[in-house]
């Protein structure tokens, strides 16, 4: 199974066990977390039961449960808004279905009951699916924090098309960003022809 689909729906998992609590695994016919974390086992999405809790662990400190889970926030803080930006309307059922989607994806094979989804709910679990908009929106979230871009004035340019995701309005000057996503530490990108040719024409302000 591809390492980087389990990571995903792990963080998923965390997620809905911290946000939700044993209405989660409820959702899934079982009594409680941790038969839940043991039928994640058996379907072979982690390899023990305490990568489950960890994972919830990890998730714990953004949400009013009563556990304190790991002190080190910032370590998912974007992970959890990203799928915040998704799904952070969903009810405890809709997050599920979410969830089992997810499972049906992976393995095929699994019999899993899901009540009726919205078209809509189908449409954000594609984009979340997409390695470039969770770098977009980690980019969103903390691009004051890289140094030529501190203060600046973020403008959304995703939709024009232009050959690049991002205007930042720094004083007088105007930056170009272009946002690439990647799962490992190293690797390659593409750049269309058409980023190529905006980050020809701005130079070193793309």
């Amino acid at each position: 199974m591809n390492e980087d689909k389990k990571s995903e729906i792990m963080n998923l998992i965390g997620y809905g066990l911290a946000k939700f609590d044993n209405d989660f695994a409820n959702e899934f016919a079982m009594p409680s977390k941790s038969a839940f974390a043991r039928y994640i086992v058996g379907l072979g999405l982690a390899n023990t039961v305490k990568a489950v809790t960890n994972r919830m662990d990890s998730f714990d400190p953004y949400f009013d449960n009563g556990r304190r889970g790991w002190f080190q926030r910032n370590q998912r803080e974007h992970i959890k808004l990203f799928i915040d930006s998704l799904f952070g309307n969903e009810d405890v059922k809709g997050f599920a279905n979410v969830v089992k989607m997810f499972i049906q994806e992976l393995s095929p094979d699994v019999q899993i009951v899901t009540s009726q989804i919205p078209p809509s709910t189908k449409s954000k679990y594609k984009l979340m699916q997409e390695t470039g908009k969770e770098a977009e929106f980690y980019f969103i979230n903390n691009y004051m924090k890289i140094p030529i871009f501190v203060d600046g004035i973020l403008e959304d340019a995703r939709l024009w098309g232009d050959g690049y995701d991002f205007q930042i309005q720094c004083n007088e000057k105007y930056l170009l960003a272009e946002v690439k996503g990647l799962r490992e530490a190293s690797g390659s990108v593409r750049m269309t022809k058409n980023e190529y040719s905006k980050a020809l024409e701005y130079n070193s302000n793309y």
